[in-house]
């Protein structure tokens, strides 16, 4: 590239671009570059931050397309876990056949992120990376304790989803690394798993609060329970108090209130432009007992 580029708001300086055909050729760019870069697949987040001023690179700065890196694009069971490549498009997970019949949550929550023409663009490694408070697809997977792989140039490493967030557009990736993978463990994902979403109409919006609850039930007494939410927390978050107090309990009215009024507690959401913390802390409670109630009929 050897001019600027306009783009609505801001201009995109001139970067040196690289386009790797394989993964080992695309972390040994990152490990060259390393915080003077940014990877590129579907743009959906880069650009309109290029645009609207909130992402800045030097003339210096490398873009590293990962759109030809073809062996991270993938949905595949393997041994008991539902593998799915970094690159892999959201309308790929949600239209996957093996998401549909194995973890049919993800799918459900992917189809409500954005318009078509962004899930035809976005991947899943990406939404993630991106780190948004409100990121819909971490919601099913950390209600499913997903497990992430990250790799640089010399090694791999899984982290658990729970650990990968750090803060508001911030993770655990070092410099040299970048997110390959998600694995789903199916012995995770063997009991009633919903998600519902509040936003501030019914399509293309981010959410104002987002819930993905998961029990596994012996008859109506809980045996295992994962409680996530989204933009109500400087990252997408566990329950981990509400999910301790509804262990070997029965799904009844009172549980299922006292349930919510913990969860709710251990939000710490703030006010913005979408919804006051006050709100927000509201439709926690609420939106768990919806999902408790829900799962406890199923």
């Amino acid at each position: 590239m050897n001019q600027n580029i306009f783009l609505g708001l801001r201009n995109i300086p001139s970067l040196n671009y690289h386009r790797p055909g394989t993964l080992k050729e695309c972390l040994d760019l990152i490990r060259t570059f390393k915080s003077n870069s940014k990877i590129l697949a579907g743009g959906t987040d880069l650009i309109p931050a290029f645009r609207a001023g909130r992402l800045f690179m030097s003339q210096e700065g490398h873009l590293i397309d990962v759109n030809g890196v073809k062996e991270l694009d993938y949905i595949r069971e393997e041994q008991g876990t539902i593998k799915i490549g970094a690159l892999t498009r959201l309308a790929e997970v949600e239209s996957s056949q093996v998401i549909r019949k194995r973890v049919p949550v993800l799918g459900q929550a992917i189809a409500q992120m954005g318009s078509l023409q962004i899930r035809n663009l976005a991947t899943i490694g990406g939404n993630l990376c991106n780190a948004s408070p409100a990121a819909d697809s971490a919601i099913p997977l950390l209600a499913l304790d997903s497990i992430v792989k990250v790799a640089n140039s010399e090694r791999e490493r899984l982290i658990p989803l729970n650990d990968f967030f750090t803060g508001p557009g911030k993770t655990v990736l070092s410099d040299d690394e970048m997110l390959v993978e998600i694995q789903i463990p199916l012995s995770n994902a063997s009991g009633s798993c919903v998600f519902y979403k509040l936003g501030r109409r019914n399509a293309f919006t981010l959410s104002v609060v987002s819930i993905g609850v998961y029990v596994e039930k012996e008859g109506n007494r809980v045996r295992n329970a994962r409680i996530a939410l989204g933009a109500v927390a400087p990252t997408p978050m566990r329950a981990h108090n509400g999910e301790k107090y509804i262990m070997s309990k029965n799904l009844q009215r009172e549980v299922i209130e006292e349930t919510g009024r913990i969860v709710s507690e251990e939000t710490k959401p703030i006010s913005d432009v979408r919804a006051s913390a006050f709100y927000r802390r509201q439709m926690a409670f609420i939106l768990t007992k919806k999902a408790l109630n829900c799962i406890s009929y199923s």
